[in-house]
């Protein structure tokens, strides 16, 4: 692992690299590369994070089908009626369920940031497992939710 140069040292003058560690900016500050996916170590907290951004966007898309059942209401029973012929398919109660855990996996990431934003679970080991914690809970909550749907007789195929 090697250490950034101190200045004024000679013996490590980042500009004469010849790994490729560095890079001369226009500015002609030397400054060292990030690392590349191919070297960074995957975390389960890169994990959450992606997931956390990913669902924010699949609720996004979600809140269209919302308007469109409020669309749907708007014009009458017989557009009621197409919407939740559609909405009711196998199809689409694939699409809600997806929903459902798009929900709740953000619902969980915010909590788990809520948590890190008052300072706790910010070791290494302690993020970690909110960040597991967050992605199974989430999971869990969401199978939960529709497993009663299911056994209450509200929804079914």
């Amino acid at each position: 692992m090697s250490t950034s140069p101190l200045p004024g040292d000679a013996s490590n003058d980042p500009s004469d690299d010849q790994t490729g560690r560095f890079v001369v900016q226009p500015n002609g500050r030397v400054r060292p590369l990030s690392p590349h996916l191919q070297i960074w170590r995957w975390h389960v907290t890169m994990l959450a994070s992606i997931l956390n951004r990913f669902t924010g966007g699949a609720l996004s898309v979600g809140s269209v089908l919302i308007g469109l059942w409020l669309m749907a209401l708007a014009f009458g029973p017989e557009a009621y009626a197409t919407f939740t012929g559609w909405m009711g398919s196998p199809l689409g109660l694939f699409v809600w369920f997806g929903l459902t855990v798009a929900l709740c996996l953000h619902l969980t990431g915010g909590i788990r940031h809520l948590i890190w934003d008052a300072g706790r679970g910010l070791s290494p080991k302690a993020a970690d497992a909110l960040s597991w914690a967050s992605i199974v809970g989430g999971v869990l909550i969401a199978v939960a939710f529709w497993a009663f749907l299911f056994s209450s007789g509200r929804v079914g195929l």
